[in-house]
């Protein structure tokens, strides 16, 4: 494969250098003086599958990992010509070159390409090669460029034109007529197309417009599409490399997770080989440098050293997170909010009922009840640090302890959040609490607590308790079962879960387990599936029934759209010499009907916590 060169010369920069980008014109195709022949690139002929993702070099040389600056982000063909983005390696060496396209003092672009098919036309005695199918393979910064209509690109400078504009005042018609055959040899456009230009007296511009139009409809058939490159496994694409040396780093503090194959070469991997690795891939000298200074440098170079600690902390922060008890929100329903504005809840409750329609008979219309409840999302967050020593101490214990403790901490508060929701009994939209008797959905039994306690010193439990709690909870299932939406229909609001404090859990646990079974010697349809909840924040004195929420709605609670759970963001700290990290979770909860829950308050006091040994005295007395 022959290796061809094209250099160009670049208008004005538009840089982006926080993102390392910028944009530019590769080739407008004009012609480029060769020994013997004149050369021409066919755009709609340009094969840019190589080129995305493609290594961006310092004057074409290739001889080391030094020479490359970057790689091709995305590219294009467009009107103006062969367009790129380029995306500039972290190093300082590619930092520079960034910083002088700028200043605008490096200002030569040249490609690299391979030609497949070549055509051959004269132009009286020049003999004229085109590049019909051809591949770039790569783009290379150069101080010397040649084709004067490539560049980088400019917000505020228009791209000169690729031929040389003629004042159409002292071009005849056959001048015209020869240039619009040029600008259609160029563009690799038939006959037709050329004679239509003729005939129509088109003038230079149109012709060249025309021509750009129709090679762009060209490229569009041929599907080239302008895609972000994803390299793979490199020492260019830093995001990949923190996955997987992330992960690798998580699994030395949870030795049960099984690493995946791209990780493993990571494994075991200290701080200090971590942040060793990150600094040559930056182009970074170690000669000299101690452990502690490695992990300095490494904190304060832009390589990949933070991302990869932010993965790992990441990882160990979800886990936490995601591992630990549910509590309330089991009986919830999880949403999304798009912003943090108000979000309007509107319950249609049940349809309309379907009415007969004779034949030829007109279908009467029907109104939806609706009831509207709001609540908003809210940002809550926290920045804890990890410091330099327990990185340079190879200090797993520290490193994973913070992040595990951060997740536990955003899930306790979310159950927090969600338990005040149902012990607060906050007002409606209507005016009314979630729970009040004249909704049906709360009642009181001041006596109940102490019935069971008489019970237990007549010594009759077993019995007694048995009967207490058919009765109670067979009276609150039937009471949601009978619930009826906005609409007036029956929604089947079935109790699915039971929640309690935990002086309850244990009695609740034999309370359910008898009811499953039989009672008075038959068969008891109590459904088995009522699963207990416990959470330590509702009150004592009080059980909480509620329907499944996939099938009934009542509380609910929502994250920003895109960031379920805790999010984290990871830099290296000044106010700490170590990675700091932000953890941020954007979370709302609210009421969005009420028919879902019933709530029965067995005492008018919480109860004491040294009630617990009547609790479990009550559990003796309730053994089969």
């Amino acid at each position: 494969m022959t290796l061809h060169l094209r250099a160009a010369a670049p208008a004005v920069s538009s840089v982006n250098l926080e993102a390392r980008t910028v944009e530019a014109i590769a080739s407008t195709g004009a012609e480029v003086r060769r020994s013997g022949f004149t050369e021409r690139l066919d755009l709609a002929g340009a094969d840019l599958s190589r080129l995305i993702g493609a290594p961006v070099l310092d004057a074409h040389r290739a001889s080391s990992t030094k020479d490359q600056l970057g790689v091709v982000d995305a590219a294009e063909v467009r009107p103006e010509g062969l367009w790129v983005r380029l995306r500039f390696r972290s190093n300082d060496a590619a930092r520079a070159v960034l910083a002088d396209i700028a200043d605008g003092t490096l200002r030569g672009l040249s490609i690299g390409y391979s030609v497949e098919t070549w055509t051959e036309t004269r132009r009286g005695k020049d003999r004229i090669r085109t590049a019909a199918k051809w591949q770039p393979i790569e783009i290379s910064i150069v101080p010397v460029p040649a084709d004067p209509a490539a560049g980088f690109r400019s917000e505020d400078i228009p791209m000169p034109e690729t031929q040389e504009n003629h004042d159409a005042g002292t071009m005849t018609r056959a001048q015209i007529n020869a240039e619009i055959r040029s600008i259609a040899a160029t563009a690799s456009l038939d006959q037709a197309w050329t004679d239509a230009q003729i005939d129509a007296e088109t003038t230079v511009e149109a012709a060249r417009a025309a021509a750009f139009e129709a090679m762009r409809q060209r490229g569009a058939e041929q599907n080239v599409r302008t895609t972000r490159a994803h390299v793979g496994f490199s020492h260019d694409d830093p995001a990949v490399i923190a996955t997987r040396a992330g992960e690798a780093l998580f699994a030395r503090s949870h030795p049960e997770h099984q690493l995946s194959p791209e990780s493993r070469q990571f494994a075991y991997a200290s701080f200090i080989d971590l942040a060793r690795d990150s600094l040559r891939r930056s182009g970074v000298s170690l000669t000299g440098l101690a452990a502690e200074g490695i992990i300095t440098r490494a904190l304060h170079v832009n390589g990949d050293f933070g991302l990869i600690l932010g993965d790992a902390v990441g990882r160990n922060l979800r886990q936490s997170y995601q591992s630990g008890p549910a509590g309330v929100r089991q009986a919830a329903r999880q949403s999304t909010v798009r912003d943090f504005r108000p979000k309007s809840k509107v319950g249609l409750g049940s349809a309309p009922n379907l009415i007969h329609v004779p034949e030829a008979g007109e279908f009467p219309h029907g109104t939806m009840t609706e009831t509207g409840e709001k609540y908003a999302a809210q940002t809550f967050g926290r920045i804890f640090g990890i410091s330099r020593q327990a990185l340079v101490n190879d200090d797993l214990g520290a490193f994973s302890a913070l992040p595990k403790l951060m997740g536990e901490a955003a899930r306790d508060f979310e159950n927090a959040y969600l338990a005040n929701m149902v012990s607060s009994n906050p007002a409606m939209a209507d005016g009314m609490p979630v729970f009040d008797a004249t909704r049906n959905n709360a009642d009181t039994d001041d006596d109940l607590w102490q019935v069971i306690a008489n019970a237990i010193t007549a010594g009759s439990a077993d019995t007694t308790v048995k009967n207490l709690a058919f009765t109670a909870l067979a009276a609150i299932r039937t009471a949601m079962r009978l619930r009826k939406g906005p609409g007036g229909q029956f929604i089947d609001a079935a109790p699915s879960y039971v929640l309690v404090h935990p002086l309850f859990e244990n009695i609740f646990e034999r309370m359910i387990s008898n009811l499953r079974g039989s009672l008075y010697g038959a068969p008891n349809a109590f459904p088995a599936d009522l699963k207990l909840l416990v959470d330590p924040r509702l009150p004592s004195n009080a059980w909480y029934f509620a329907a499944d929420p996939s099938k009934v709605e009542g509380l609910e609670y929502s994250y920003l759209e895109g960031a379920p759970g805790p999010q984290i963001e990871t830099r290296t700290g000044f106010e700490i010499d170590g990675v700091q990290t932000k953890v941020r979770l954007d979370f709302g909860a609210g009421w969005v009907d009420w028919r879902g829950w019933h709530r029965l308050i067995i005492s008018p006091t919480e109860l004491p916590v040294s009630d617990s040994d009547m609790i479990f005295g009550l559990l003796a007395g309730t053994e089969d």
